[in-house]
């Protein structure tokens, strides 16, 4: 098969690749439609240690089944499906209590941290579990359902929180996954939504998917806007989604009292955090790690048209051509959303 492989960092190749091998559990997708994330974008340096060359990178796909293991009895060849991004064991104790995304020996497709290597869908086939499988409903495309991950990880982080209709939120980062938890909390009935983001073009995006105010971070008298838009209290919650020093204390800041912070974003490995403000406020932080079960939910929104995703689309293309729009990704070209190739 034709693969996009990592073979060296900074160094994407177009070439031919072996096709993927199935064990009795696994199908065979021949895909149709694969997004770069930006932790793909992050990872073709190295920066983030989390692919180690040569990896096949790629986890927002959608395709075809063209093969079933023996052991799959409840998919059919030709049946169009999405996958979730994480290969989860089914016996593990966290699987087993709920929280698969938590499970250990887990894997993430098109990931090569030191532990495992597991080639992703950067390519024209990709062998996964049946039990990570979801169909497509018939009025969702290859190229939306490609969109489905990173809207499950925003969904994830508002199950999360608990947050109840009427109560207040904080976005810090309205890039994809930003600008989709802003989607859901609208959904979800929150009021205000404000969204915090450097790049005014992300705000305008925040803009059309919901958000009722916007501030850059460095806006003058930010932290007294926000306690002014929230009754003289500071926001209920705040969704963190990039995963820096000065964003994860933008979101405690904007909190009031017994307030909640989500944090999604994990650019760094470590930041320091505002104890005093955590223990004298009784701040609430809680981890939003990926997906737990949120698939079906997001493809029904999709289906549905509550959740629409076209104006995200900056271009559609084909795989042979990833290298290059990886490379305008890496230089933050102007403008560019989310990229989808086509294998």
């Amino acid at each position: 098969m034709k693969a996009l492989v990592l073979d060296q960092y900074m160094e994407l190749n177009y070439r031919d690749f072996p096709d993927p091998e199935i064990t009795p559990d696994e199908v065979l997708v021949k895909v149709k439609a694969c997004g770069i994330c930006g932790s793909d974008v992050h990872g073709m340096d190295g920066s983030t240690g989390r692919r180690r060359p040569p990896i096949i990178m790629g986890h927002e796909a959608s395709g075809e089944i063209v093969k079933l293991g023996g052991n799959v009895k409840s998919w059919c060849i030709g049946d169009r499906v999405t996958f979730d991004s994480t290969i989860y064991p089914l016996d593990d104790w966290f699987t087993l209590q709920g929280h698969y995304n938590l499970s250990n020996n887990r894997k993430v497709l098109g990931v090569s941290p030191k532990e495992y290597r597991q080639h992703g869908a950067f390519a024209e086939l990709v062998a996964v579990p049946a039990h990570i499988l979801y169909k497509l409903p018939h009025t969702v495309s290859f190229e939306q359902a490609a969109f489905v991950e990173p809207v499950a990880v925003a969904a994830h982080a508002l199950n999360t929180s608990h947050i109840k209709t009427g109560q207040s939120a904080v976005v810090v980062g309205t890039g994809m996954v930003g600008t989709f938890v802003v989607k859901l909390l609208e959904i979800a009935g929150a009021y205000p939504i404000i969204a915090i983001d450097k790049d005014e073009q992300k705000l305008k995006m925040a803009s059309e998917y919901g958000a009722t105010h916007l501030f850059k971070p460095d806006e003058k008298e930010l932290f007294n806007q926000i306690q002014q838009l929230t009754k003289g209290r500071g926001a209920d919650y705040g969704f963190e989604v990039v995963g820096m020093n000065d964003t994860v204390n933008t979101c405690i800041a904007s909190l009031r009292r017994g307030g909640t912070a989500v944090l999604i974003g994990n650019v760094s490995p470590e930041v320091t955090l505002p104890l005093q403000k955590i223990v004298t406020s009784e701040i609430a932080v809680l981890g939003s790690c990926a997906i737990n079960g949120e698939y079906e939910l997001v493809l029904d929104l999709m289906a549905s048209g509550k959740i629409s995703i076209d104006k995200m689309i900056s271009a559609i293309a084909p795989l042979s051509e990833g290298a290059e729009w990886f490379k305008r990704l890496y230089n933050k070209e102007t403008g560019l959303n989310k990229v989808i190739l086509q294998p």
